[in-house]
């Protein structure tokens, strides 16, 4: 990275960060309007001291940066009262008025938006004229309503359309606030199970009709050149309509990180800028060719729909363009800061939008490193090759790696922390599919519009883009089937969102000056790695933050069970410990997160002297916060050094009984079904996940009180004792009907394995042993089950 040389906070960037600071605060302090309005002109009284002081022959400092500062107050204050301000407050007149009535109601009202067309519905976007409860009077309202049409339902943009059927609010939960969604649209109803019906057309704006007439006519022109999925994907890229694309193309996008390829983003429209500013700066020059950029950012923005999600797209990735020509950095900041800062004050919500944050972070990217790589990368090539040649190799290889770099390393964390996945792939995957892009947009516009005029012409061209197309799903698909290509990092907080940006802020403006002064105590390979080892260290702890999903890992330890339990909430639960310390230890240190070296709670559940050899040399080292013990403390010698080390360490050693529970987090639940001498019966479940795990033999537990009133049923079972038949009864067996057996082995042992009674009384059921497969993981969200193995 590069210190940005001569850096100073800009007048105008520090207005438009202010006032994007107070939408923020308000966000979090509720207050009314009038309270922030008053505050933003109490602070210009402020602005009356340094004057009185000068009558007192007293003086500030500096007057120029307190005047500043009251000035940034002031705007911090408007931007609280402007967010108030687009807070809904409804009224009979308001359609939000009638959400959750109960009662099903008339609306009548214009669709604003073209109709989307899914496979299972059609979504139409009204604003609402007049809404009539049943069997009352019309009421004139006004307000957007976004309803729910069956199939076929043909509704385009300026018809006016009536629906009948429940007014609602949005559904909004922990993991997704559609309510929020549609708000920052100005939707704030919703109808989810409408009947509706054509009335009459014509309404709204010509120029947005015929705009929208010819997106229709145009997708028709796709869908009848070219086969599917690349249709799909041509419509996505080209129109901005990406309700064709097939689920599993779709997912393999999201996988490897390039689904800005898909969305309209300011990744295309830079595309088609760039394109233009070539071609028209060779013809035009310079300027008249930036001036073209500019045209073809509009038509394009056009072209696709103008909707508010475009226009964003259009602003920010036309800037991004701009930024990369403008000679100094600081303007370029000072742009995009007043942008973000014009794009809130007409809606204040956009600074929750996901799209405007990605688009932000990208095109802060690309202002601060994108150039000075460039710059890098050509001046170390020029040390080692003819300059001419240097330059030529530059260009493509910054075109195409290091703005991705420079994009996907300012918006990484709010990847993490919006979608909790991380795409190992990502990089690899988007240089790969880039250069594909500008023909696919090129050649695929062309057939477009060609096609609209004469539509063999057209076909011609989109023949042309189909090799392009189909290399970029091909090459998506084969980058989603990589092993570990996804990482699953669950929740990310707020405040480590923003230790990421602060720790990237300081490293860019202060790196230069240390790597100054550390050149010349340091060597740099030293400072090099040691900046390698913590970049290593906080991927490994991003990596392994919990992901809100129960896992069970049978551990690969020989004789003897260990069953790893992680709880949603990123605790960890270890039943039994198996007979090898040293595969114990290992297995544990594989799967425990890097800071986080000790077990919360230890499930004694067997008494055996292999079910617990290795525990008295590894609990050491992974000392348990708490103990539940089933069965007798004293059974077998590890039982008795185990015991007599937890007492001198003080560890608090609780016997179970049939009944309790552990409490995993989110509901999911560790039951004792029965305890005895021998051990324990446990149940993992969550929702409809459940795993049986009687580690201390399953004899008459189909008999079971415990059992039959929690249930008999499970996803998986434990087969306890290796697989014994005495110990896992044919009868509790077929009655349990598992979907999976787990079986611990040791793959030295002769002679080991399940008896043929066991496996005959599990005919038909997947077994999945140590000694064959290695670590086993269960992993559910409490309705799904995923199964994971070493080998």
């Amino acid at each position: 990275m590069r210190a940005l040389k001569g850096f100073s906070v800009l007048p105008l960037m520090a207005v438009s960060l202010s006032f994007m600071a107070g939408i923020g605060a308000a966000s979090v302090i509720e207050k009314n309007t009038s309270f922030w309005l008053w505050w933003a002109v109490g602070s210009l009284v402020l602005l009356a001291i340094p004057r009185l002081l000068r009558r007192s022959r007293l003086a500030l400092p500096n007057t120029g940066i307190y005047t500043l500062g009251v000035v940034y107050l002031c705007m911090a204050f408007l931007g609280a009262a402007r967010y108030q301000a687009v807070q809904p407050v409804f009224g009979p007149a308001d359609l939000g008025w009638y959400n959750d009535s109960g009662e099903a109601v008339e609306v009548i009202g214009i669709a604003v938006l073209p109709a989307d067309v899914r496979d299972t519905h059609v979504q139409v976007t009204l604003r609402a004229e007049q809404v009539a409860l049943e069997d009352g009077p019309a009421q004139a309202v006004d307000g957007r309503v976004l309803a729910y049409l069956s199939t076929g339902t043909d509704v385009h943009y300026g018809d006016r359309v009536r629906l009948w059927g429940q007014v609602q609010t949005p559904p909004a939960d922990e993991d997704f606030s559609y309510k929020d969604y549609l708000a920052r649209q100005g939707v704030f109803s919703y109808m989810p199970y409408a009947a509706g019906e054509v009335l009459d057309s014509g309404h709204g704006s010509p120029i947005l009709r015929g705009l929208y007439a010819f997106k229709e006519k145009g997708l028709g022109l796709i869908y009848r050149a070219l086969p599917d999925p690349e249709a799909s994907l041509l419509a996505g890229i080209v129109l901005g309509v990406e309700s064709g694309i097939p689920d599993d193309v779709d997912l393999a996008f999201k996988d490897t990180g390039t689904t800005h390829v898909i969305a309209i983003s300011g990744f295309n429209i830079t595309i088609v800028a760039s394109l233009f500013a070539i071609l028209f700066g060779r013809l035009l020059g310079e300027r008249r060719g930036a001036a073209a950029a500019l045209i073809a950012i509009s038509v394009y923005t056009v072209l696709v729909g103008a909707d508010a999600a475009v226009v964003r797209a259009a602003i920010m990735g036309g800037f991004s363009l701009f930024a990369r020509q403008v000679g100094r950095r600081q303007h370029g900041l000072n742009s995009l800061a007043i942008t973000g800062g014009l794009m809130a004050v007409f809606n204040p919500l956009v600074l929750w939008d996901v799209g405007f944050q990605l688009s932000f972070a990208a095109t802060l990217g690309l202002i601060l490193y994108a150039g000075p790589w460039e710059e890098r990368l050509e001046g170390w090539l020029a040390r080692r090759m003819p300059p001419a040649l240097a330059r030529k190799l530059t260009g493509p290889v910054s075109e195409y790696f290091l703005l991705t770099l420079a994009a996907q390393l300012t918006t990484l964390p709010l990847i993490v922390y919006h979608f909790g996945r991380l795409s190992l792939v990502s990089l690899p995957a988007n240089v790969a599919i880039l250069p594909a892009q500008p023909p696919v947009m090129i050649l695929g516009g062309l057939a477009v519009l060609a096609g609209a005029a004469w539509f063999p012409l057209g076909q011609v061209l989109a023949y042309g883009v189909w090799p392009f197309l189909a290399y970029s799903i091909g090459a998506v698909e084969w980058f989603a089937r990589w092993d570990a290509g996804v990482r699953t990092v669950g929740q990310v907080s707020l405040p480590q969102v923003f230790a990421f940006y602060a720790i990237l802020l300081a490293l860019t403006l202060f790196w230069e000056p240390i790597m100054a002064r550390l050149r010349n105590r340091v060597s740099p390979a030293l400072a090099l790695s040691a900046l390698l080892v913590g970049a290593v260290l906080v991927w490994q702890g991003a990596l392994q933050q919990p992901d809100g999903r129960l896992h069970l890992t049978m551990l690969n330890v020989g004789s003897g069970e260990a069953l790893l339990i992680e709880t949603p909430e990123g605790r960890f639960v270890l039943v039994g410990g198996g007979e090898s310390a040293s595969q114990l230890s290992a297995g544990l240190g594989r799967a425990l997160p890097l800071f986080h070296r000790q077990l919360d709670v230890l499930v004694v559940a067997g008494t055996q002297a292999e079910q617990l050899e290795a525990l008295p040399a590894v609990m050491p080292r992974f000392t348990p916060a708490q103990v539940w013990w089933a069965g007798d403390t004293q059974a077998s010698r590890p039982a008795r050094e185990l015991y007599a080390w937890l007492a001198a360490e003080g560890i608090p050693v609780a016997e179970v009984a049939a009944g309790q529970q552990l409490e995993l987090g989110k509901g999911a639940l560790l039951s004792v079904v029965r305890s005895g001498e021998a051990g324990a019966t446990l149940l993992l479940s969550w929702e409809g996940f459940r795993v049986v795990l009687p580690v201390g033999g399953a004899q008459g537990l189909l008999q079971d009180a415990e059992m039959r009133r929690l249930g008999v049923t499970s996803n998986a079972v434990l087969l306890a004792g290796s697989g014994d038949a005495e110990q896992n009864p044919a009868d509790w067996l077929s009655a349990s009907a598992p979907r999976l057996a787990l079986l611990s082995l040791d793959p030295l042992a002769r002679g080991g394995g399940p008896d043929p009674e066991t496996l005959a009384a599990l005919n038909g059921v997947t077994i999945l042993r140590t000694d064959r497969h290695g670590w086993v993981e269960l992993v559910s969200d409490g309705e799904k089950m995923w199964v994971y193995t070493q080998k």
